[in-house]
């Protein structure tokens, strides 16, 4: 008998001592560098109208996010990611697979990704076809054949003659990043897809012409900070630059969008969908660690709350676009009741 309760005993304190360790003073977040900036504002006024601690945000990028936030459970690991674009399956099944079983989404708003370059400089107005044929690694050939050829092209008026006579020179995001696989899929797919015989191909052959980026040194992969991007926009005005619409929105003073079929990266544009680059923005949460992290719950609630995201929020102010009211409040009571998404 005295042996049971002393090992009932022991294994009440290690269980209260495991809780315990799990414990952060602060809520870790990591992921996509176009949503950091939303999630930044966010936690400082949670900081300062709380009586939690300022929440600690890294940006890594969507894919480099998802894969810290899906690698388990504990105080190692984050609480949320940020993301702009939807988590893929097969991130949710690693996420499961390593215990993370909880996961909630939260569909925070959209945001447009411009093609920009220095306001020092001649506006571009191009098709989506043009910024195919200057970004992939494998156009069509320009004899006419529907045939595929490594693209020749190192000037923009190679391509259309109403295109300045200048180097193609485009600062764009890495893999992982969230913006270069919405860029890809919106932007690379479209103008791809505008010649039929590669529209017509199958699926995999489709994805790898429409979606590779050339390698030969006129499209750079600049990093995750899309600050830096502006600055080297600043210092060579004849680079173009992809990135967020609320980095745009914030520098308009430096650099300027370009007009793409014949509609700019603009809040009106972006909320009406006529500007075809716009993409959905969202975070996830951790629902395991709710309760033993201190403020998630709290932090989801001022992210979802009118004065934030909504029509007049703060979040519009630094250039996100709000969800319809319905919409809003649908995730928000989703939020609240912190339901768990399942894989497809």
């Amino acid at each position: 008998m005295n042996k049971t309760l002393l090992l009932a005993s022991t294994t009440v304190i290690i269980s209260t001592f495991a809780t315990h360790a799990m414990a952060r003073d602060s809520i870790s977040i990591v992921g996509s560098s176009t949503v950091y900036p939303f999630a930044t504002v966010v936690a400082e006024r949670f900081g300062k109208t709380t009586g939690f601690a300022t929440p600690k945000i890294e940006s890594t990028g969507s894919g480099g996010g998802l894969k810290l936030f899906c690698s388990g459970i504990g105080v190692n690991t984050p609480d949320i990611t940020n993301s702009s674009r939807r988590i893929k399956d097969s991130e949710l099944e690693m996420c499961n697979n390593n215990g993370v079983t909880d996961v909630v989404e939260v569909l925070i708003g959209f945001d447009g990704i411009a093609v920009a370059n220095s306001v020092n400089a001649p506006q571009f107005d191009m098709r989506m076809a043009d910024l195919y044929l200057a970004l992939a690694k494998s156009v069509p050939n320009p004899d006419g054949s529907e045939t595929l050829v490594e693209n020749p092209y190192t000037q923009w008026s190679e391509i259309n003659p109403d295109l300045p006579s200048i180097n193609i020179e485009v600062l764009g995001p890495p893999p992982t990043s969230g913006t270069r696989d919405a860029f890809a899929e919106l932007a690379m797919e479209a103008g791809c897809n505008t010649f039929e015989f590669i529209e017509n191909m199958e699926d995999d052959a489709h994805k790898a012409a429409c979606h590779t980026m050339r390698e030969d040194g006129l499209f750079i992969e600049a990093g995750e900070n899309d600050n830096l991007i502006v600055q080297k926009l600043e210092a060579n005005p004849n680079a173009l630059g992809i990135f967020g619409y609320s980095f745009l929105e914030q520098n308009d003073d430096k650099v300027q969008s370009s007009i793409i079929d014949g509609h700019m990266a603009e809040f009106e544009e972006i909320a009406s969908g006529d500007y075809g680059i716009s993409r959905p923005l969202y975070f996830y949460v951790k629902a395991q660690h709710v309760g033993t992290v201190p403020g998630i719950e709290e932090y989801l609630a001022e992210f979802t709350s009118e004065q934030a995201w909504g029509e007049d929020g703060y979040l519009v102010d630094k250039g996100m676009i709000p969800l319809p009211d319905d919409q809003r409040a649908e995730i928000s009571a989703q939020v609240k009741s912190l339901s768990k998404m399942k894989l497809n």
